[in-house]
């Protein structure tokens, strides 16, 4: 007889024959839900995930209590992937690291000693360096572990066991908050001041039918841990802890002055002297690394995007002071505060997402007024669970007491049973009617506890424990006393969290924003005159002042690269925005301020914005705002475009006219606002005159037949005042213009062929030279 081994067997054995979009799917979903419920999401109980609870309670089972001495982080990090936690000790280090730092979490709960990072971004020391204890958060957060409040679970490797969840007072959900990514769900919940918390909640468990709204007048909204301002409208506010959903602006302060009449105010100018003065931040928003801030400034100021500003500096120790330092003592205060707003993350959005797990390990967005009820429920739950777990021992305890009042009134007897009885717990039970527990309990007494027993204590005892068992009787009967005894706790709760101590006074301001100072980024640039230079191959670059431009009006004074030459050239102001007008019909913007200088032969300008390698300019000229200009392709066709259309906000421009293969614009020009009439002639030397108004005003497209060809396409285009007639460069080196006033023989409608234009009409079919 052959006996098969595993050794034997044939490992296709095992393959499970089904679809596979049907078996990823399942070990997929799988996945997700162990992601959702058993890492990501808060539970909305306790407000922890379980890496937190678990290091907690690796913590308390280390008994590193406030007033104990502190333990090596490297022991809590072992003890919890040892344990109870199966995952990477960097992770688990990493959570703990944020329940230890002041700055992010607002009611810390592990107390650190050692470098455990900072709010400039550093990280924490190693484990090996740090040591840790809990904080009296912690405790309160756990109080009732031993009281049969909540159920412990067995650990991942069945050795140990874990509570499900933290049955302590403290509203750790919203106090603390909590962020977490999910599969298809995430989580953001801010940090809020428990004082708050337990108010709303008392005005809750007093009237179950509250609204919303009288929530937030005791509500009031985020309290970060670094402080700063929510400048959002209380009505917005209101509305985002409604539904559950929405986010916050969050702002930071700046430091205390005096204002013009003497008052303080928050408004962090201080006076140097001779009219100087300097702007100084205090704090900071809430997850926004101090060093990030500071390098984010000094990159605006080294690229000059903040001309307002000239210097900045930390001079933080343990409490944060950057200083902002104007570039002159006349920049509005105001502007460079709304100007670090709108290019910094000095205000920075905290989204809300009340995504958590409730009592049934079912994740759900919630409103605050649920999320409040949810949580009143499960904490009256826990009283409910706590009292009965001390009925039970209040009825065993009455059991031994009676026990004992039996065995004092007749100790002489019980003593002769034990002396002379071989087996003298069934006597004892037989003569005195005892139990089983009272026997051995009298059994188990040391001759020196027989001292204690007096019967005035024992029965003392036993009738405080009855009234005791009475009181907790009817706090099981009556819905009123539990929740009235829920509110003497959390009252008393919340004397530790009190707006007038240190921990429990409210950091975050909230205030709706003062109407926003306009102003333009323009008004941050220093007003130069400069002249631009475009060649032909795409240099392009900034001299300073209004350089002469030469006989030609391309900059040919300039130097350029061999084989390269000028293409465009005009005066401008570095405050100006330059059109840049490319043949596939793509307008880009470019600032004049950040153009390169003149000393080289500049940049190309396809590093600044994103031109097709076989696109080609075909105008460049300065922003006029409400400005309009003539665009026309080479076939014939164009309309007239607003210039406050063509500015672009990226480098891949704005598509304004519409082109195809053989079609491409090939003029721009701009319009003046006393020209009435358009001039066209085409490469087959017919001159077109219309009205203005016949070309219609677009944003996109490819505009409407300007003039009719049976071969060749657009040679030229202008606009005119019909009165003052045409005009043309003449040839030669006299630089003389010629003009023809009667032009009413070319005057017809839009679209027609023309006809040749008069006597003397340049040769090479351009209007100017």
């Amino acid at each position: 007889m052959v006996t098969t081994t595993d050794e034997d067997s044939d490992p296709f054995d095992a393959i499970v024959d089904a679809p596979f979009d049907a078996a990823l799917s399942e070990r997929y979903l799988v996945y997700a839900l162990s992601t959702i419920t058993a890492r990501s999401l808060p539970d909305l109980r306790d407000g922890m995930k379980p890496v937190h609870r678990r290091l907690l309670w690796a913590m308390r089972q280390l008994k590193l209590d406030p007033a104990s001495a502190y333990k090596k982080s490297a022991r809590v990090v072992g003890d919890v992937i040892g344990k109870y936690h199966p995952h990477g000790d960097a992770s688990v280090y990493d959570a703990m690291v944020r329940l230890a730092q002041d700055f992010s979490l607002r009611y810390p709960l592990v107390q650190g000693q050692g470098n455990f990072g900072n709010i400039d971004g550093d990280n924490a020391a190693a484990y090996r360096y740090t040591e840790a204890r809990l904080t009296r958060t912690a405790i309160h957060l756990m109080a009732g572990l031993d009281e049969g409040t909540v159920d412990f679970v067995p650990t991942y490797n069945g050795e140990e066991s874990e509570p499900e969840i933290f049955p302590g007072m403290f509203p750790n959900l919203l106090a603390n908050g909590s962020t977490g990514i999910a599969v298809g769900m995430a989580t953001s919940i801010p940090s809020h001041n428990v004082a708050e918390i337990i108010d709303a909640t008392m005005m809750l468990i007093d009237n179950p039918h509250a609204e919303h709204d009288q929530l937030m007048q005791v509500f009031h909204g985020p309290d970060f841990a670094t402080g700063g301002l929510v400048v959002d409208s209380p009505e917005a506010i209101s509305h985002a802890y409604a539904t559950g959903k929405g986010a916050f602006r969050v702002r930071g302060r700046f430091s205390t002055g005096k204002d013009s009449s003497g008052n303080w105010e928050e408004t962090g100018v201080e006076k140097l002297g001779s009219g100087q003065w300097q702007l100084v931040i205090s704090e900071i928003p809430y997850m926004l690394p101090k060093g990030k801030l500071i390098e984010q400034v000094a990159q605006l100021i080294a690229d000059r995007k903040l001309p307002i500003l000239e210097d900045i500096r930390d001079e933080s120790d343990e409490q944060i002071r950057i200083v902002f330092v104007p570039k002159s003592r006349n920049v509005d205060p105001e502007m460079l505060k709304e100007s670090l707003y709108k290019l910094t993350d000095l205000e920075s959005r905290f989204s809300l997402n009340l995504n958590v797990l409730d009592s049934h390990r079912t994740p759900g967005v919630l409103g605050l007024k649920l999320l409040l009820s949810e949580w009143v429920y499960s904490q009256i739950d826990i009283l409910l669970r706590r009292t009965r777990h001390r009925l039970d021992k209040i009825a065993s305890r009455l059991e031994l007491v009676a026990g004992y009042i039996i065995a004092y009134l007749n100790l002489d007897r019980i003593i002769e049973i034990i002396r002379t009885e071989d087996e003298p717990k069934p006597v004892m039970m037989a003569e005195f009617e005892l139990t089983d527990r009272q026997a051995e309990a009298i059994l188990n007494m040391r001759l020196r506890s027989l001292r204690k027993l007096e019967e005035m204590e024992l029965r003392k005892e036993h009738a405080d424990l009855l009234k005791e068992q009475d009181e907790l009787n009817k706090l099981l009967e009556s819905p009123a006393r539990q929740r009235t005894r829920l509110k003497r706790d959390l009252t008393n709760l919340r004397k530790d969290y009190a707006e007038d101590t240190e921990l429990g006074r409210r950091r975050t301001t909230i205030a709706q924003a003062t109407p926003t100072v306009e102003f333009s980024m323009d008004a941050m640039i220093e007003k130069e005159p400069v002249t631009v230079i475009l060649s032909q191959r795409g240099w392009i670059r900034a001299a300073r002042g209004h350089v002469a431009l030469g006989q030609d009006a391309k900059g040919s004074d300039f130097k350029f690269k061999e084989g390269d030459g000028p293409a465009f050239a005009f005066h401008a102001q570095t405050t100006d925005k330059i059109l840049i007008a490319v043949d596939n019909g793509r307008f880009y913007t470019l600032g004049a301020d950040k153009l390169p200088g003149a000393r080289g032969f500049g940049e190309p300008i396809r590093t600044m914005v994103d031109i097709d390698a076989e696109a080609h300019v075909v105008a460049a000229l300065p922003y006029k705002p409400k400005a309009q200009l003539l665009l026309a392709s080479n076939v014939g066709r164009g309309f007239a475009a607003e210039a406050d259309e063509l500015l672009a906000e990226t480098r891949k421009g704005r598509a304004v006219m519409s082109t195809k293969q053989g079609v491409q614009l090939a003029f721009v020009r701009e319009i003046p606002a006393e020209h009435d009439h358009v001039a066209v002639v085409g490469d087959n030397r017919k001159l077109v005159i219309f009205s203005l108004e016949e070309l219609p005003v677009m944003a996109k497209g490819q505009g409407v037949t300007l003039q009719r060809y049976r071969d060749g396409g657009l040679s030229d285009i202008i606009t005119l005042k019909l009165e003052d007639g045409l005009s043309w460069t003449m040839g030669g080196d006299t630089g003389r213009t010629r003009t023809e006033k009667d032009m009413v023989m070319w005057k017809v409608a839009r679209g027609a062929a023309g006809r040749l234009p008069p006597v003397g009409f340049p040769r090479d079919n351009k209007f100017q030279g």
